[in-house]
């Protein structure tokens, strides 16, 4: 396993949904490079592994992505995870992967759990063909032009944000977008709340007010 980066995949909330190739891997890499330590040591600690960690995060990743490469090209080799799911997914780690690949090192994806797929599955849409445009702008103003391209974007589109933004999100949709356009809100997926809300925007913007939702989620909206 020397001189190489894996870009292993963890669970999104349910810990059975990690791989015997994840776990093998986690196993014999000589350390870990997370994005928090806390995330990582709770993950770590229901599968019993110890290993050293390094955190790389959007806020240290050009200081401390050289340093995490000299390990690997030292014989060292290790393993990229996200605090949860796909790494590299909307999330840091993409100038590690640059300067390994440079210095040929081999980038090993190890893959797993995800919430794109397992949201598009269960919207009981037709997706041969979907857009993802990820997440939004956190302003308001910039997040309401970009929902404006997207109006005329005719197909099934994949939407993420930050869960407390959901209901600012499908208020802007409902204004921009309409308030009947096809809705399915993919809610805490994996998990026990894990809950699929289908219908208008409209529809879907109500039952979050009238739960009071809050978390992780995933937004399809079929414009087709």
């Amino acid at each position: 396993m020397k001189n190489k980066l894996y870009l292993v995949s963890t669970p999104i909330g349910n810990y059975e949904d990690i791989t015997l190739r994840a776990l093998r891997i986690l196993k014999e890499v000589d350390f870990i490079i997370c994005e928090e330590f806390k995330e990582a040591r709770r993950l770590l600690s229901q599968y019993r592994i110890e290993k050293e960690l390094f955190a790389l995060n959007e806020h240290n990743e050009n200081e401390i992505a050289n340093e995490i490469l000299l390990k690997i090209l030292n014989g060292k080799s290790a393993a990229l995870i996200s605090d949860a799911g796909t790494p590299l997914f909307s999330d840091p780690g993409h100038l590690l992967v640059e300067l390994c690949i440079s210095q040929g090192i081999d980038v090993i994806p190890a893959p797993g759990a995800n919430s794109l797929l397992p949201a598009l599955i269960g919207s009981g849409f037709d997706f041969e063909k979907f857009y993802y445009y990820g997440w939004l702008s956190p302003k308001k103003e910039e997040r309401r032009r970009e929902l404006l391209q997207i109006k005329g974007i005719r197909e099934v589109i994949v939407l993420l944000d930050t869960p407390y933004r959901l209901k600012s999100l499908l208020t802007d949709m409902v204004k921009i977008l309409g308030r009947n356009v096809r809705t399915v809100l993919a809610f805490d997926l994996t998990m026990k709340t894990e809950k699929f809300f289908r219908g208008t925007a409209e529809q879907v913007l109500k039952a979050a007010e009238q739960k009071n939702l809050k978390g992780e989620f995933v937004l399809i909206i079929n414009n087709k």
